[in-house]
Formats: C-alpha cells, structure tokens, sequence
C-alpha cells in the first residue's frame, strides 16, 4: 500500500490542518500522522550527539525512509521554520551515514497554518527540502486565520502526491 507521512511540527492548530489535509487522501493510501513536538528529541549539538543518537531520531528517520511521500506542516516562527523542525532535521542528519535516505529522491509538499502570511515558512521549508534532495510538491497549502484550507487543494495535492509514488 501507497504510504503519505504527514510530520505536523506543532499540536494545536498545524495538527489540525494535517488532520484536515489526511482526510482528503485517497482510500487506497496509508497516512500516519507524526507531531514533531511530541517526539522526544534533545536539542541538538555535537556535545549532545557524544552521549549518542536518540531512538527516537533513528525512529523518525525510518519512518520518513518507509513513506512514499511526506507533507512538512509547520507554523511560521520569526520569519522562518520552528526550532523544532531544524532541531528533528539536524538529529535525522546524525543517524547514519546514509540518513539522505530520509530525504533524497522522495516527493513532498509543504503546508502552514500560521498567524501571518506563512509565505516565508513554506519557502524555507522548500529550500531546505530541496537542498536535502527531496522533491517539493510547486503548490503549498497556505492557511491562517482569516484563508481556511480549500479542501479542493487539499485533495487534489494528496492525489497528486499519490501518483508520484505510483
């Protein structure tokens, strides 16, 4: 089965949009759900990493390797992506020596729920994704307050994301 992982960085209201966003998957693709911020990863630094890898970035990692696709939703934090994004990427680029397997010659697509624009978000969002060799969908679902997920959009990227991992 066709699998779309969906790593929601927070678990108010970007979590609600990956849930929104999931229910316009195809019947016949599985989709999991992941709250970065309910991982439970240290801040990264070399002198962290001495004490070894966590277990749940090796999870993590695997769990991006086993999906077809992926979909990045994350708030826009001053301008740019959470710290808990950059923090679970940097982990994820420790794991192995092959950890581009997490990233490399996959399918995304990025999507925000943010109190601004959210515009900047899903650009840093797609230059670091592209930069780790994945192929980020060109339609970000872009949400806030006052512009409610179309779940025209939301179905049409799911459906376009299933049929790249064909």
């Amino acid at each position: 089965m066709k699998k779309i992982l969906i790593l929601s960085a927070t678990s108010r209201s970007n979590l609600k949009l990956a849930q929104d966003i999931a229910a316009q998957a195809p019947v016949d693709v599985e989709v999991e759900i992941l709250v970065l911020e309910d991982i439970d990863l240290p801040l990264y630094s070399p002198k962290v990493e001495t004490t070894g890898v966590p277990k749940a970035a090796l999870d993590l990692s695997l769990a991006l390797q086993s999906a077809g696709a992926f979909i990045l939703v994350a708030p826009e934090y001053n301008g740019s992506m959470p710290p808990v994004v950059n923090n679970a990427i940097a982990w994820i680029s420790r794991c192995s020596k092959e950890w581009r397997a997490s990233f490399s010659d996959k399918f995304a697509a990025v999507a925000t729920m943010s109190g601004g624009g959210g515009h900047k978000v899903v650009q840093a969002m797609r230059s670091q994704l592209e930069h780790l060799g994945t192929t980020v969908h060109s339609h970000a679902l872009v949400c806030t307050s006052q512009k409610a997920l179309n779940p025209d959009s939301a179905k049409k990227l799911m459906s376009d994301l299933t049929k790249w991992i064909s």
